[in-house]
């Protein structure tokens, strides 16, 4: 397949249909305050958004990333949200980002599992050698991992007969030339009411502790008595030298 990839920059008539293309993450997963708050203001970050288009122009893949100032010594445990609001807080305070992070690699369902999400991803590491960053970062989710009471760091270090990681999305990072680093414990915490998480998984959430969800890494907390509830999910932070 003959394909064309681009920055929002490049093509900002692109954005008319950019969000045509869904992420595949579950209902709940769409619901994290500062992810949104990312995705509310994507135009200031066209640099670092990539869109994939076949031969007929049509969009089949999109990547984000998103600029940040990294604090020295180990990659935090925030993850994800901590790149995205250090990103956001950069722009507000106009402070030059220091490290650059992947937020996001969609593809069409029909064309998942053809080599695209590699061939994307190493696109968006591209892209951040070219705006001058020696490193791409990438909170990766690992959405293989079935068993939410596992913790994250034995299932990430789990690996194949070939030395790849079990996991397929972090088996595509490393194939793509990318490093395990560590796990980000608390990568993307996404609260709600009792009443929001019935209306995003379709679940009682009637009683206090903790809540098996499909598509989730970890249980969800239920405090029925006060209304609320909390998911706290870990990531894996790879490493993607750019060669800059």
């Amino acid at each position: 397949m003959e394909l064309e990839i681009v920055t929002l920059a490049e093509r900002p008539e692109l954005m008319e249909t950019f969000w045509d293309l869904e992420t595949s993450w579950p209902e709940f997963m769409k619901h994290d305050p500062i992810g949104n708050a990312y995705y509310n203001v994507l135009s200031e970050f066209s640099e670092f958004v990539l869109v994939c288009l076949d031969d007929s122009g049509r969009q089949v893949a999109k990547a984000h990333s998103v600029p940040f100032q990294l604090p020295a010594g180990e990659l935090p445990d925030g993850g994800w949200d901590a790149a995205i609001r250090s990103g956001l807080l950069a722009l507000l305070w106009g402070e030059e980002p220091n490290a650059v992070s992947a937020v996001e690699i969609a593809v069409e369902p029909a064309l998942q599992g053809t080599g695209l999400s590699q061939r994307i991803l190493a696109a968006l590491r591209d892209n951040a050698g070219r705006l001058g960053f020696t490193e791409l970062l990438a909170p990766v989710r690992p959405n293989g991992k079935a068993d939410v009471h596992e913790p994250m760091a034995s299932y990430a270090s789990r690996t194949r007969d070939d030395g790849l990681p079990v996991d397929p999305w972090l088996r595509v990072h490393v194939r793509a030339g990318g490093r395990v680093d560590r796990v980000a414990s608390r990568s993307m915490v996404i609260p709600g009411t009792l009443s929001e998480w019935r209306q995003w998984t379709g679940l009682p959430f009637d009683t206090t502790g903790p809540v098996v969800v499909p598509g989730a890494l970890a249980p969800v907390w239920c405090d029925a008595e006060h209304g609320t509830a909390t998911y706290v999910e870990p990531n894996v932070w790879v490493r993607h030298a750019t060669g800059v």
